[in-house]
């Protein structure tokens, strides 16, 4: 009787062994299961975007925060995380339609570099700039002036212009204006209602007159490219001039990720992460759930 319970008791070490390591490959094969959900679920439905520029103004600030939608226009290669070379054009592709949202890879060395921009010229459009009203297809897109837009100078702004090297959070200090309390400054701009010929409209800044990009001579989208331009159209290096390094010109189909959908949270860039009640603090609650 006792020599079988020290043979029980001899196995006891190496039971605890293999139960750990069946445990360890169980967790190991949730890991692989959870990352292969979360990269499908980023390649085929949503990824997060966070705005960095003010180049979509009024519609996105900095510190906006936007959940983009990966189907509407079909599956490329950047679609994917870190945009393997894994095949070439859209799976189930689509054109998107003119005023949507969209971001997408840059041109050429930069598409490693997510931009957002808005649809404006699609295969076969003749685009024109006349005086700064946009001409698709030989006709003016129609204007209304609205109320200008004024926006608080936040930390995010300030850290913005900071990296850019600019003397102000504004486009110019000529653009900077003191809140009635004396201390708290803000931007701001001319702003107008813009619709294109679908009907869809949308807010601009026309920020100043005469910009190099307010004159732009006809030109025709050729397939397989579009023309995307930012709302803020002086603060915009956009697809009006070709790739220069600057401007980043007319964007291949299969360079688009997605379609913006959705803001789900925004920041005027106080918050610290090692602090989460800033999180809360520096939300800017009033433009979280706007869609597109």
């Amino acid at each position: 009787m006792s020599d079988n319970k020290t043979a029980i008791n001899s196995n006891a070490p190496l039971d605890r062994v293999q139960a750990q390591n069946s445990e360890w490959r169980e967790y190991g094969l949730f890991l692989l299961k959870l990352a292969a959900i979360v990269l499908i679920f980023r390649s085929i439905f949503f990824s997060p975007f966070s705005i960095p520029s003010e180049s979509m103004q009024p519609r996105l600030l900095i510190g906006d925060y936007l959940l983009v939608a990966k189907w509407p226009y079909g599956i490329s290669r950047y679609s994917l995380p870190f945009s393997p070379p894994l095949f070439e054009g859209r799976i189930l592709g689509s054109l998107p339609e003119r005023g949507d949202v969209v971001v997408f890879k840059g041109p050429g060395e930069r598409d490693n570099i997510d931009f957002i921009k808005r649809t404006i010229g699609l295969p076969g459009d003749i685009i024109a700039m006349r005086t700064g009203v946009l001409e698709i297809n030989g006709v003016p897109v129609k204007m209304k002036k609205l109320p200008d837009f004024v926006t608080p100078i936040t930390q995010g702004m300030l850290d913005a212009a900071e990296l850019a090297n600019r003397p102000s959070a504004c486009y110019s200090r000529d653009y900077e204006i003191v809140g009635k309390d004396g201390v708290s400054r803000f931007c701001q701009y001319r702003r107008y209602l813009e619709t294109l010929p679908n009907g869809r409209s949308y807010e601009i800044l026309d920020i100043a007159d005469a910009q190099n990009a307010d004159d732009i001579e006809p030109f025709v989208v050729p397939e397989g490219k579009i023309l995307f331009m930012g709302d803020n159209r002086d603060n915009s290096a956009d697809g009006r001039k070709p790739d220069n390094g600057e401007w980043i010109g007319l964007i291949p189909v299969e360079n688009i990720v997605g379609r913006a959908q959705v803001s789900w949270f925004s920041t005027d860039g106080t918050a610290s992460w090692l602090l989460p009640w800033t999180w809360f603090s520096a939300a800017r609650w009033d433009r979280i759930g706007k869609g597109f």
